[in-house]
């Protein structure tokens, strides 16, 4: 097994990173089952993804499986999570504690998968010199004097859409290198800033639309 250099990174096609974290969970599920051994077939079976779909998004990874045996399992854990950086914790800082914020706040699962929210940021003065889930969350004005102080890199945006903007200027002239967008704002950033939309509100009118589609073709029949 070995860790690929930075620059294959940017060559991996971003559907191959969104599938990647589901083979990851199956195979965890299988070895608190006492599995040792697991091939791209068994994967295909439980998250319904082609077989070969798998093998190449593996082969992305540079772990080999064995041919009638399959994947170890155990190697194939420690080089999915290397690949994908959950064994490295990168620091964040949340911006808007509202009712998304706080969730995320006290979401413990994120810390499991490599992100670190050390601080969060509000101007909502019931909120400010509070903590959730441990993490102390500061006036929006402290965030330069933080930043100074913990140098993190990303940024989770939950904010109100009318300031979504407003704080994602704040955040990138202060030094943040990456935003995790939560809300339906299609933020700007310099060509140099990574941005991951992550819209609750987009997902929802999908699934809504496709179960009155459903409904409808239901119904027709």
């Amino acid at each position: 097994m070995s860790n690929s250099p930075l620059h294959e990174y940017e060559r991996v096609p971003e559907p191959t990173l969104r599938r990647l974290p589901w083979y990851l969970s199956t195979v965890k599920l299988l070895r608190e089952k006492g599995e040792q051994y697991v091939s791209s077939t068994q994967i295909s079976k439980d998250i319904n993804v082609d077989a070969s779909q798998i093998a190449k998004d593996l082969s992305y990874v540079k772990v080999s499986g064995r041919t009638r045996v399959g994947y170890e399992i155990e190697e194939l854990i420690q080089a999915l999570e290397s690949f994908l950086g959950f064994t490295n914790m990168h620091k964040a800082f949340l911006f808007g504690a509202g009712s998304l914020g706080r969730a995320l706040l006290g979401d413990s699962g994120l810390h499991q998968f490599g992100l670190e929210i050390v601080a969060a940021f509000d101007v909502n003065p019931a909120l400010v010199g509070t903590e959730v889930g441990g993490v102390p969350i500061f006036h929006t004005r402290d965030f330069v004097r933080k930043m100074a102080e913990l140098r993190v890199d990303i940024g989770v945006l939950t904010v109100p859409i009318s300031i979504a903007q407003q704080v994602t200027d704040e955040m990138v002239a202060g030094g943040i290198k990456a935003v995790w967008n939560f809300t339906p704002f299609r933020i700007r950033v310099p060509e140099h800033i990574v941005v991951q939309n992550t819209s609750l509100y987009a997902h929802l009118a999908v699934m809504f639309n496709r179960l009155n589609c459903n409904r409808t073709n239901n119904h027709r029949q």
